[in-house]
């Protein structure tokens, strides 16, 4: 038997519950590799399916948790065998498929990705799907012309998983960030972070009628949208990139064209969860390389499988900093 997190959903009521508890390890979905999961993490999209399900989850019972790293500990496929480290983040795992708040896992081949030289199991889920996010962001930028010297780079939600490992990434490449959040009392940690400024959420969180405001930021990665990404798209220097990674402040866009018409301003999409495996690659690479582990570690907030319910609701009300990383053996 291994424990898990498991979500139940009342036929009568449509309400869920989740609790850990004891599964055979039967239950688990078919699938190439069973991986002995060491740790997980908590991300926006664990909270909605450890609660109300968000529409994210297909069936019940369910066990959450998008990202995990652990040891393969059997492999039906050649690229992984028993002993192998891995890491997975996205592909629907934890929504549409069970993921990783259990003891074990059992998923396609396909998904994985070989844990980067450097990294623990336990880093590698500091990191997860918010860090791995983040450096896509950053990639993102760079390949559109992001270089250290070119001026302050935003990023929103600052205070956030993507937000705080963003900060982090573009401070260690020489960057200077200004760091975005609604909770004063985090200025500290964001300071610690690298951010050498801090812009208050609601001087830039209101709508203007100006398309255009002075030109401020050479680049800029937003966890939040809404409209505060249509107020910081007229604040970009010209030719200036925007990497969209998030909806905390809601999905509309109440901007204009102007500020891609009249500035040549780029708004780049990023999706984790879908992502090619070169490109996911990549990203893992660069996070071993440009990641500072020290800044990774001021990051971490320990849990295990118990703090799961109550950290699942405290993410959707914003109220959790930096990246938790949950033992679930613990």
């Amino acid at each position: 038997m291994i424990r898990a997190l498991v979500v139940e959903k009342d036929a009568e009521t449509g309400k869920t519950s989740a609790a850990v508890r004891e599964i055979a390890e039967s239950d688990l979905p078919q699938a190439e590799v069973t991986v002995a999961v060491e740790y997980s993490t908590v991300n926006y999209k664990d909270g909605l399916c450890i609660g109300p399900g968000g529409g994210l989850v297909r069936k019940y019972p369910h066990v959450p948790g998008i990202d995990f790293a652990g040891t393969v500990e059997a492999s039906s496929d050649a690229r992984y065998k028993p002993g192998d480290k891995v890491v997975l983040t996205g592909w629907r795992v934890g929504e549409a498929h069970w993921g990783g708040y259990a003891q074990k896992a059992r998923v396609k081949a396909d998904w994985l990705v070989p844990l980067p030289e450097g990294l623990s199991t336990r880093q590698a889920m500091a990191v997860g799907t918010a860090g791995f996010t983040a450096m896509l962001a950053v990639m993102a930028l760079e390949d559109h012309g992001l270089v250290p010297g070119h001026g302050p780079v935003l990023v929103t939600g600052a205070a956030g998983g993507v937000g705080s490992v963003a900060t982090a990434i573009l401070a260690h490449l020489g960057h200077e960030v200004a760091a975005v959040t609604g909770r004063p009392e985090q200025e500290g940690y964001l300071r610690g972070l690298g951010a050498t400024q801090i812009v208050p959420r609601e001087e830039i969180n209101e709508t203007v009628k100006r398309p255009l405001e002075s030109e401020t930021w050479a680049g800029c990665v937003d966890a939040v949208g809404g409209t505060m990404l249509a107020r910081v798209l007229g604040q970009m220097k010209y030719g200036a990139s925007v990497a969209a990674v998030g909806l905390a402040g809601g999905a509309a866009l109440p901007a204009t064209v102007i500020p891609f018409l009249l500035r040549a301003v780029n708004l780049l999409g990023i999706d984790s969860v879908m992502q090619p495996h070169e490109n996911r690659l990549r990203a893992w690479g660069r996070i071993a390389r440009d990641l500072p582990m020290e800044k990774l570690e001021a990051m971490v907030v320990p849990a295990t499988l118990d703090d799961l319910p109550r950290l699942g609701a405290e993410i959707l009300k914003g109220q959790v900093r930096g990246r938790v990383v949950v033992d679930v053996n613990g």
